[in-house]
């Protein structure tokens, strides 16, 4: 069994920690958190034993009524592998002391990848991991153009990828986010950071990307213009991104016609707080002009990365090859079985 550590309890690792404990090899040794809020609580009620990720906010806790099993280091020294799910740059800084009690720890896609040994998507580079001591889960739009970007280089080659990426301003709890009434290009300059960033993932990648920033808090929407090397048919090209297990190819008869109609299929599909774990791509928006593929897709910020912790876990630890690994984490988490069923 895995002995998992995570430290950070917020929109990703309240999540990451769910999908550990329903991994049938792994284990969670506990949750750590800065502060005492509803978070904390939460992970408590859930059956978490709880942290202090900060020394001298422990007695805080306390006077909230909120037990605690002990501090952060406590939890990195008895941990296989810690999932660093704090806010961008604190994973950074919390490196030092997973190196100090040798345990390898998994950090997130807002850190900088030269504050680890490698990046990470699991259908792109599984295999390059194994022992490394710190390794990023990049991020969630970086994990979709992955997903994406591997199987249609795999099968046709790409010469290159150009994606216009429509970003939300914040996540639904992130009430200080913005714009509010808005669209801002974000960066002005250009490329965005996401195409260096899938480089991390796939070095030799011709890619540009740029990025506008919006007023909504459900999904990214991507853009997406690949020129490959040779010129399937747009229906050949459905077939393959149909057939991959983290793309959710929409068929049209299903009338989603946004983010909003996505989420709300996720709910009522009983997905836990109706996350959507796939990339979700338009059928119908799947175009081939010479050799020119076109086409829409929808990113869940929130839940995306969910799963690639999951399997970076196994891939550091080399407890399982990429296969094993991304099956048993879907069935585990649900996401085996997709949004529509059987139905395509």
């Amino acid at each position: 069994m895995i002995r998992v550590g995570i430290n950070g309890y917020g929109t990703i690792g309240k999540r990451v920690a769910a999908a550990v404990r329903a991994q049938p090899d792994m284990s969670v040794m506990g949750v750590a958190k800065t502060r005492p809020n509803h978070e904390a609580m939460t992970a408590v009620d859930n059956g978490f034993d709880l942290y202090a990720a900060i020394e001298e906010r422990r007695p805080r806790f306390g006077e909230a009524g909120i037990d605690i099993d002990g501090d952060v280091e406590a939890l990195v020294a008895q941990s296989d592998i810690v999932v660093d799910a704090c806010p961008s740059g604190i994973g950074a800084e919390n490196a030092a002391m997973y190196r100090e009690h040798d345990t390898p720890a998994l950090l997130q896609g807002g850190e900088d990848a030269d504050a680890v040994d490698a990046s990470f998507v699991s259908r792109a580079n599984y295999d390059s991991v194994e022992g490394a001591d710190l390794v990023r889960v990049v991020s969630c739009n970086t994990t979709g153009l992955s997903r994406l970007i591997a199987p249609l280089a795999e099968s046709y080659g790409i010469e290159k990828v150009r994606a216009t990426l429509v970003r939300r301003g914040g996540d639904q709890a992130q009430s200080g986010r913005g714009p509010i009434n808005d669209i801002l290009p974000d960066p002005v300059a250009l490329p965005s950071h996401h195409g260096p960033d899938v480089n991390t993932i796939f070095p030799d990648l011709a890619i540009d990307t740029l990025g506008l920033k919006v007023p909504a808090t459900l999904m990214h929407t991507h853009s997406i213009n690949v020129t490959l090397e040779s010129s399937p048919d747009a229906e050949r090209v459905r077939d393959l991104l149909a057939g991959e297990r983290r793309l959710f190819v929409i068929p049209e008869w299903l009338g989603l016609d946004g983010a909003g109609a996505i989420r709300e299929l996720a709910g009522d599909a009983g997905r836990p707080r109706g996350d959507v774990w796939e990339n979700c791509i338009w059928g119908e928006s799947i175009t081939v002009e010479g050799r020119d593929l076109y086409l829409f897709q929808a990113i869940h910020q929130e839940a995306d990365t969910v799963p690639e912790n999951v399997d970076a876990i196994r891939a550091v630890l080399g407890t399982a090859g990429a296969a094993e690994s991304i099956r048993r984490t879907d069935e585990a988490i649900g996401l085996d079985a997709a949004l529509t069923g059987s139905r395509t």
